[in-house]
């Protein structure tokens, strides 16, 4: 009977020997893979800093990855050397069952990511730029890796999936500096047309922000029984933001009515017809939205 009990002793002894040698030298081996992956983290963010320095977002996405595939052979690792491997294995692959499960979850996160990431390489706008997307008008304050940030005419922060920039149309227009106004008037009894565009020719010229070297354009729209009919004016215009558009846009109201009672020609229901769009993905919000 002792000499039994002295048997199991000493055989849990040698046992516990191996094991605590294994546990050890595994210990060491995470350890010497985790600081691999410390190091790998920190030149990611040194490196990425000088590329990605205007997405923060996706400089810490990178530099996460490496951090997170080198600790993960040192799990690995680990566990070959305590003999445990086999469990690790079981929970991969119930963790690749979870990840299917969690994909249906977060399918539209995935997406905007992935939109993020083709935005990051293709870049159709940047901070600052005033642009259109899914019926918002707005002016760029981050792009980021699931939303873009931007703030509209009323001062509100708005943010927009990046999935609908891709799915949907989107306008940016600040990529040419330069942006149409078209303004609408109703003519009343006055039928000489050549005259009505050397008078307002003769004043919107003077505008410092028009494109003189695209020239004004002049259309009749409609017309009715007693001769009276709707005028369009169409002119571009430099554009640099909001503000002096908006400007640009008061002169133009105000000089077409200059010219009018300067030349007795007489001009009503003067308006300025936005080029925004006010309908987005959740139905109508209001122009500039």
């Amino acid at each position: 009977m002792i000499k039994s009990i002295i048997d199991i002793l000493t055989s849990w002894e040698i046992d516990m020997k191996t094991i605590l040698a294994r546990v050890i030298l595994g210990l060491v081996v995470l350890f010497i893979f985790y600081l691999i992956a410390k190091v790998s983290k920190y030149l990611a963010n040194r490196v990425n800093s000088k590329f990605l320095s205007k997405y923060p977002d996706v400089q810490l996405i990178f530099a996460n990855l490496f951090y997170f595939f080198f600790l993960a052979i040192g799990i690995y690792i680990f566990l070959e050397i305590v003999g445990l491997e086999q469990y690790f294995v079981k929970i991969l692959a119930g963790a690749g069952i979870a990840g299917i499960i969690a994909g249906f979850a977060l399918k539209d996160i995935a997406s905007n990511t992935f939109s993020g990431f083709l935005l990051f390489l293709e870049k159709p706008y940047k901070k600052d730029d005033w642009v259109q997307i899914d019926g918002h008008y707005g002016k760029i304050l981050k792009v980021g890796v699931i939303t873009t940030s931007m703030i509209n005419r009323s001062g509100h922060q708005i943010y927009v999936s990046n999935q609908l920039i891709y799915s949907g149309v989107f306008i940016n227009y600040s990529t040419y500096a330069q942006r149409a106004i078209k303004i609408q008037t109703d003519v009343i009894q006055h039928f000489d047309i050549e005259n009505i565009k050397r008078a307002l020719s003769a004043e919107l010229n003077t505008i410092n922000g028009i494109v003189a070297d695209i020239p004004i354009q002049y259309y009749i729209s409609s017309i009715n029984a007693g001769g009276n009919f709707t005028l369009r004016i169409y002119l571009m215009v430099h554009f640099k933001d909001e503000r002096e558009h908006l400007d640009i846009v008061s002169q133009i109201i105000y000089l077409i009515k200059k010219a009018s009672i300067n030349n007795n020609i007489v001009m009503l229901n003067t308006l300025w017809i936005s080029d925004e769009d006010d309908t987005t993905s959740v139905g109508d919000y209001g122009a500039g939205g």
